[in-house]
């Protein structure tokens, strides 16, 4: 009977050291996913530089469009709705009316040098006429020196 204290302190010592291994083995492992882990933070971020320093208006245009996705994902309070509500309508108005005096803007411009609708078809028109007149007169001097005899035929001589 006095060999079970000794067992149990052996046991104890066995579970304490079992214990500590694991502990220093959880210890080991959690350092080094903390290592790479910061290993491909730094990784990520010199790939995000690098695609930043390549090509930035494509960053800047996924930019805009994820936070145009978030603002229309996140509904907007009455509050919101009151106090900017003016602001939209007015905003919508300018932009109308900058697009209509662009547009008459371009008309007037393009009246001055003589794109019209009109002035376009009659051109058009024009065009196919002179290709048409090309297309007979090629056609015609191409009769006229079929139906003339060669002289190159007739005379060996001048050759």
């Amino acid at each position: 009977m006095t060999d079970q204290p000794n067992d149990t302190h052996s046991t104890f010592e066995d579970a304490r050291a079992a214990a500590a291994q694991t502990l220093h083995d959880a210890r080991d492992k959690a350092s080094e996913a903390l290592a790479t882990s910061k290993q491909t933070t730094k990784q990520a971020v010199h790939r995000a530089a690098s695609e930043i320093e390549t090509n930035p208006l494509a960053i800047l245009a996924g930019g805009l469009a994820v936070g145009a996705l978030v603002g229309a994902l996140v509904p907007r309070s009455a509050r919101e709705k009151e106090l900017l509500a003016p602001v939209g309508k007015r905003i919508s108005d300018t932009a109308r009316q900058a697009f209509a005096a662009a547009k008459e803007a371009g008309r007037s411009e393009l009246d001055q040098a003589g794109l019209t609708p009109g002035a376009a078809k009659d051109r058009g028109k024009d065009l196919l006429d002179g290709v048409k007149r090309a297309l007979v007169s090629a056609g015609s001097a191409a009769a006229q020196s079929a139906k003339k005899p060669d002289a190159s035929a007739q005379s060996p001589e001048t050759v």
